[in-house]
């Protein structure tokens, strides 16, 4: 059973940046696709980004394109999701999550696994 663990969520002013870190234990982030998820009050949760299982292979949602980016040192490493010039719109609590599944990881029905969240509040 593979346990996720986020941190590294806070306040922030717009245009400001955050580091979230995830770690994994019971398994490795390098035998399982990686995903950032977020959910805002009131809203659905939504695809953030994706880690490939060999750590190459990377895909955003067009929120957050050129402004975040999901990484990795190396299989074993914390999955992290640096963030940078954040919005208001931003704000939300995000999760990371591992799936067995190498397609359709934009999907969260497609995920095995999922942290418990950490929340990123960005003031205006």
């Amino acid at each position: 059973q593979v346990q996720l663990v986020e941190s590294g969520g806070g306040l922030v002013q717009a245009g400001g940046s955050l580091r979230l870190s995830c770690a994994a234990s019971g398994g490795t982030f390098g035998s399982y696709t990686a995903g950032w998820f977020r959910q805002a009050p009131g809203k659905e949760r939504e695809f953030v980004a994706t880690l490939s299982k060999s750590g190459g292979d990377t895909y955003y949602a067009d929120s957050v394109k050129g402004r975040f980016a999901i990484s990795r040192d190396n299989a074993k490493n914390p999955l992290y999701l640096r963030m940078d010039s954040l919005r208001p719109e931003d704000t939300a609590v995000y999760y990371c999550a591992a799936s067995r599944s190498s397609y359709g990881t934009t999907l969260s029905r497609r995920y095995d696994y999922w942290g418990q969240g950490t929340q990123v509040t960005v003031s205006s």
